[in-house]
């Protein structure tokens, strides 16, 4: 569809107004203008979330609200959130990150989003704005199901992890600038020797990012020890549903998850 009208709303509640009309809501525009250009976007109208206040970022008592249209490269930067600066320094290219948006890594496709991989195994909640009002959503639903016709998200929200529980490991076909083959994300506990508890997210594995529940299942009250960790590896693939692009086969996805799982918890 041909874009007739672009909109620069300069409030959240200016942005439901445009979007209750059905509009394309754009970030910073690096999966929107592809489909603008392309003429395939959704709606005839383009809105942008650049001036509407929503690209704020604020660290306070262990939590972390990180608004939709902060870039990449503001989380990258922030003071705050450094357990996050190895992520995303594996997200596309410096000028990718000045553009893309923390709301809008929610909803590309994989194997790209790999900051939704971290806010999955954040257990980070949606803040989301609609025709109807204001509400909340677990990332996971997001990630899950989307959002309903109209509604934006506005805001995610996540507990900072604790130090040394944060774990998180990409393999891709480059150093850099690379799309994921398989991404693991995870807040593990542990305690005198053994897991008391892990959430541990997969990203390049299937469709959206995913959480490893057969792993986490195999792994609480166990050490972290390379045998374990196999172990979790393995019965990770029952979560995924690797799938074949440009980067790698269906196949060696899932052969080489168990290694990859393992790496991400291994120095």
């Amino acid at each position: 569809m041909m874009i007739q009208a672009v909109h620069v709303p300069e409030s959240a509640e200016a942005v439901a107004v445009h979007s209750a009309r059905g509009g394309q809501i754009m970030g910073g525009g690096t999966v929107v203008m592809p489909l603008v250009s392309g003429g395939t976007a959704t709606g005839s109208e383009l809105i942008s979330l650049r001036r509407a206040g929503l690209a704020g970022i604020e660290v306070r008592d262990g939590v972390a609200r990180i608004g939709a249209a902060a870039p990449l490269s503001s989380v990258e930067e922030h003071p705050g959130l450094g357990f996050l600066r190895p992520a995303v320094r594996t997200i596309a290219s410096p000028p990718i990150r000045n553009l893309a948006t923390v709301g809008g890594n929610l909803f590309v496709a994989q194997p790209y989003g790999d900051l939704a991989v971290c806010l999955l195994a954040l257990d980070a909640v949606c803040e989301i704005a609609g025709p109807g009002g204001r509400r909340d959503a677990p990332v996971a639903e997001v990630l899950a199901s989307g959002v309903a016709a109209g509604e934006f998200v506005t805001a995610v929200v996540a507990a900072l992890p604790e130090p040394g529980t944060w774990y998180y490991h990409k393999a891709m076909r480059r150093r850099l600038n690379s799309a994921s083959i398989v991404t693991v994300a995870s807040v593990t506990r542990v305690e005198d020797g053994v897991v008391t508890s892990t959430r541990i997210a997969l990203g390049g594995v299937a469709p959206r990012p995913v959480r490893a529940v057969s792993a986490e299942r195999l792994l609480v009250g166990r050490p972290l020890s390379p045998e374990v960790l196999t172990e979790a590896g393995e019965a990770a693939r029952s979560d995924a549903a690797p799938f074949d692009d440009a980067y790698a086969s269906a196949w060696y996805r899932a052969r080489v998850l168990p290694v990859h799982l393992r790496r991400a918890f291994t120095p």
